[in-house]
């Protein structure tokens, strides 16, 4: 069947109308949809793709995921067309009982980024439900001096169909004796009466049998019948009278086994066994109130037997009756409603969905960690929870729908520093006193490679004796990296530098894995004697700036600088050092030259005013040492504006030969100063 639609001048804006009314639906988190119950397998619910405004393409890649609290298995998504259909049968006097509204709960869930929508399915009532009546036959017995007006309450049937569908009416056959009466009260229940019309004679007619007929609301309307068997009954012609009809009690529902609720008098004017009241359960009794309450027979007194719970049910209607001991026994009846009060008698419950463990150590705030969904059975305040997080850093609970949290991250991580957290998720009721429950969320940090290698110490010093076989093992350098597993493999390598002619990786190699230096080829000490290089341009202020290649003197003659290096407060000592420029200030700095890693073997010596206690201009001293070499360091000052290359400025040689010229200089002065006094002496002789 084709049909077609044509809009006046106002379609296109009823249409857009439509179309921002959908995206704001889809936009606020929740859908709702409604399906009849005891739809076919396969009915349709709705396009719970679009109204969400996800693509079908993407509903596989992202994980398109539908859960549900209780039975998971009523409706389902064809992810090949993102239709929500009836996936099994659904009954909605199984699903929500009386309620007056029923409904499925969906979580939808996508992943890539995480999103959760809330898809409400009410479940619309149809008329499935026929009126039943407690039994198919009710008897019942009266005396025939009862007198017309007299009323005999009945059991009215029920109808698990809900709203018009439950709404029953009912209707006597058409007889003179008896009526029809119903009576609703403010607390929704109704009372149905048999009424009598005229006196019986139970000469003329000993047994009346009528048909009582319930009719529900729907359409078409279903209908439940009950025979009537009434006999006349002789003799004893006054019944038992409560004080009123209906009895009201209110009890808490942790009220202990035993509690009276209510005791009941009735009153019976024959003398006699004729008067004597006897108190039970007017059958058909409720297996509730069976389990819960019992009655005294002989005075009237209801008192619990069975636990009170609110949230399994808040009201009993309870029918008593109250019969005499006479030959042709009477009876009064009355009817008692017990309103169940609520405590706070239920913890809250929390459940607790991951989605995305472990974190990484540079997820975004704002990151969803898990989703967490409490709940109370209480009801009013003390079912009203409020949720809470400890520690409150580096992560927070956002309220995303009623009762429904996320776990985000709220600030940086550093797996460094905390590897793992150790969450607990607090829920409380607003109950007094108010009752809690915990859940412990165990958070793991995944590793991310933020952290770069480094070395014990900025600098190694090494002796060598030269003349070393090739391949020999001089030092091994260890560096250490914070971050984990495959993060943490630190991998060595030398910086390229010229020694003379020749690469410095012509001499030294280090091994990549273990930090092993190793001396490709015999050293020679004489060959290595001198080295020269070129220093920076200077500064005004006198700080000179070079990077030593000090591998090779550190590698030879270890003998020969043992010799050479004096004890504590011995001259070598009184000399600025590389080693002893690090930690003073005052001395010089010695740093890697840019560029160079510690294995590279060199230095960069800075010295001059610019040190917070460097001695005045004119009072540098003129050497320096490196320690582990058997070399020194001679530096002499010129003028700011001195053409003079300053490479010459700065020489390297050996300590022994310092130390000869000193002693040879030292000498050569007292050998003119003694010839000067032989000179004196002879010119005095003269």
């Amino acid at each position: 069947m084709l049909s077609s639609w044509r809009g006046g001048p106002g379609a296109p804006r009823l249409l857009l109308w439509l179309l921002l009314l959908a995206a704001w639906e889809a936009g606020s988190g929740q859908v709702h949809y409604s399906v009849p119950e005891e739809a076919k397998h396969g009915t349709f619910v709705g396009r719970i793709a679009q109204d969400l405004g996800l693509e079908l393409a993407e509903l596989v890649p992202r994980l398109f995921r539908v859960a549900s609290k209780g039975r998971g298995d009523l409706l389902e998504v064809n992810l090949q067309n993102g239709i929500l259909f009836v996936n099994s049968r659904i009954d909605r006097e199984e699903l929500c009982g009386r309620s007056a509204v029923c409904s499925v709960h969906l979580e939808v869930i996508v992943d890539r980024p995480l999103q959760v929508f809330h898809v409400e399915v009410e479940v619309k009532d149809i008329n499935d439900n026929a009126p039943v009546f407690p039994e198919s036959k009710r008897r019942i017995s009266i005396a025939e001096s009862r007198p017309v007006e007299t009323r005999f309450p009945l059991d009215g049937a029920s109808d698990a169909d809900t709203g018009a569908n439950s709404a029953l009416t009912y209707r006597l056959n058409s007889n003179d004796i008896f009526a029809l009466d119903t009576l609703d009260n403010r607390e929704q229940t109704s009372s149905l009466s048999l009424v009598l019309k005229q006196p019986l004679d139970r000469e003329e007619i000993q047994e009346h049998s009528l048909l009582l007929t319930a009719r529900d609301g729907g359409k078409p309307e279903l209908t439940g019948t009950v025979q009537l068997l009434i006999t006349v009954l002789d003799v004893n012609d006054n019944a038992p009278e409560f004080g009123q009809s209906i009895y009201k009690a209110r009890m808490l529902e942790n009220s202990l086994n035993g509690t009276l609720v209510t005791k009941l008098n009735a009153t019976d004017p024959d003398d006699g066994s004729n008067g004597d009241i006897v108190y039970s359960f007017r059958r058909p009794v409720s297996p509730s109130v069976v389990y819960t309450f019992i009655i005294n027979p002989n005075n009237g007194e209801i008192r619990t037997k069975g636990n009170l719970d609110f949230e399994e049910k808040k009201l009993y209607e309870i029918p008593v009756v109250a019969v005499d001991k006479g030959n042709v026994p009477m009876a009064g009846h009355c009817t008692v409603l017990v309103e169940v009060l609520d405590v706070n008698d239920y913890a809250p419950e929390i459940t607790i969905t991951s989605l995305s463990l472990p974190i990484r150590e540079d997820a975004q705030p704002s990151t969803v960690v898990a989703l967490i969904r409490v709940s109370d059975r209480d009801s009013g305040i003390n079912g009203q929870v409020i949720c809470s997080l400890t520690p409150h850093n580096p992560f927070k609970l956002v309220s995303t729908f009623k009762n429904y949290y996320s776990l985000v991250l709220d600030n940086a991580l550093d797996r460094e520093s905390v590897s793992t957290y150790e969450l607990v998720v607090t829920a409380r009721d607003g109950g007094s006193p108010s009752l809690s429950a915990t859940a412990s969320v165990s958070v793991e940090v995944a590793d991310v490679n933020d952290n770069a290698p480094a070395f014990a110490q900025p600098e190694y010093t090494v002796f060598v004796k030269e003349n070393n076989p090739p391949g020999c093992h001089i030092f091994t350098v260890s560096a250490q990296d914070a971050d984990a597993q495959e993060n943490a493999r630190v991998s060595y390598s030398l910086v390229e530098r010229r020694v003379g002619e020749r690469a410095l990786s012509s001499y030294v190699s280090v091994h990549a894995e273990s930090g092993k230096v190793y001396a490709l080829q015999p050293l020679d000490h004489e060959e290595l004697e001198l080295l020269q290089f070129q220093p920076r341009q200077p500064n005004p202020d006198w700080r000179y700036s070079a990077s030593l290649r000090a591998g090779m003197h550190s590698s030879v003659h270890l003998e020969e600088a043992g010799i050479l290096r004096a004890g504590p407060g011995g001259p070598d000592q009184q000399w600025p050092t590389v080693s002893s420029a690090t930690p003073e200030p005052e001395a010089g700095e010695v740093s890697p030259p840019v560029g160079a890693g510690v294995n590279s073997n060199s230095w960069t010596f800075k010295y001059g005013p610019g040190n917070p206690k460097q001695s005045g201009p004119g009072e540098l001293p003129d050497k320096f040492i490196i320690p582990g070499s058997p070399a020194i360091i001679s530096i002499r000052q010129e003028p700011t504006n001195s053409q003079i290359d300053k490479s010459d400025f700065i020489t390297f040689g050996k300590k022994e030969e310092t130390k000869k010229k000193k002693k040879k200089k030292k000498g050569n002065k007292m050998q003119e100063k003694k010839e000067k006094g032989n000179s004196a002496t002879d010119n005095s002789d003269q």
